[in-house]
């Protein structure tokens, strides 16, 4: 889980690596149902190393399909998994987010 490594934001929807916004997975997900996930979205990201040794572009495409598959599943990518219309973050700078304030209060000092 990211809140072992890098800081997660007060209200859980991202952690922060290197100063970026990373949308966390759907914390309504079973933990069966995400662990699940999280090892698809492993063999699929396995397929991806497998497959550019090869230069296969084809496989490639697929293989990487198949790990936005399991994001899209986990709710890291796709459609937001809260709704209060609260924009999607994900990939930003916090700097530049109004998460800022949180991050240089201390939050920073995790990751």
């Amino acid at each position: 889980m990211p809140a072992d490594v890098h800081p997660v934001t007060p209200d859980g929807r991202y952690f922060v690596v290197r100063g970026r916004l990373w949308r966390c997975a759907d914390p309504s997900l079973s933990e069966d149902r995400r662990t699940a996930l999280v090892a698809e979205l492993m063999q699929a990201r396995r397929a991806v190393g497998v497959v550019l040794r090869k230069a296969d572009k084809a496989a490639l495409a697929e293989a990487r399909a198949g790990v936005d598959r399991a994001k899209v599943a986990l709710g890291e990518r796709g459609p937001v998994w809260w709704d209060d219309g609260t924009p999607d973050l994900n990939r930003r700078m916090v700097a530049n987010t109004p998460y800022a304030e949180w991050f240089e209060n201390g939050a920073n000092d995790q990751g």
